[in-house]
């Protein structure tokens, strides 16, 4: 029997292969050079850039957790574009809300795609729901306890947004 590869896998390997090639750099992380030099193309790249190597295991950690068991419950393109659209959406609001207090980061990361996974994961599994919303707050906040700076607004924003395509959807059953 042959085993088809799971996007999930495929989104792993992606940015592990991205972590060994390119550094997160003004090019290609989310910041200023988004509309100051029209280097477009940052709110995607930006999803794959990952500042160092615990960042990128907690981050494909989370993935592979959360991703598995959304992907075998939707559709294949459902869930390439809940991804990408999700993470695209998350990173234009979380420059959007970082340019309002003009500040300038050069966001880099996963983890708002993957917010959004875990919103639409706690809308569909109302016994797990609150122990989400617990590992989502202690992987926003904790790192900012120790002192590590984290975007954890990217994660309340696509955690947010995973909940709001659920709710839109309310078809989609977890088991």
């Amino acid at each position: 029997m042959k085993k088809h590869l799971s996007l999930t896998n495929l989104l792993i390997f992606i940015n592990v292969i991205i972590f060994l090639i390119f550094t997160p750099s003004p090019i290609y992380g989310l910041n200023i050079y988004f509309y100051a030099s029209n280097f477009w193309w940052q709110p995607l790249t930006t999803m794959f850039l990952h500042a160092d190597f615990n960042h990128l295991f907690m981050n494909m950690a989370m993935l592979y957790i959360f991703g598995s068991m959304i992907e075998k419950n939707m559709s294949k393109i459902n869930f390439f574009f809940l991804y990408f659209i999700g993470g695209l959406l998350t990173s234009l609001l979380s420059f959007a809300l970082l340019a309002s207090f003009f500040t300038n980061h050069n966001l880099v990361g996963a983890s708002g795609a993957i917010s959004v996974l875990l919103g639409l994961y706690a809308y569909f599994d109302k016994f797990r729901r609150n122990g989400i919303i617990i590992a989502l707050l202690l992987y926003s906040f904790a790192p900012l306890l120790l002192g590590i700076n984290i975007a954890w607004y990217a994660h309340l924003i696509g955690f947010i947004l995973g909940y709001i395509y659920a709710f839109s959807r309310k078809k989609i059953i977890f088991t």
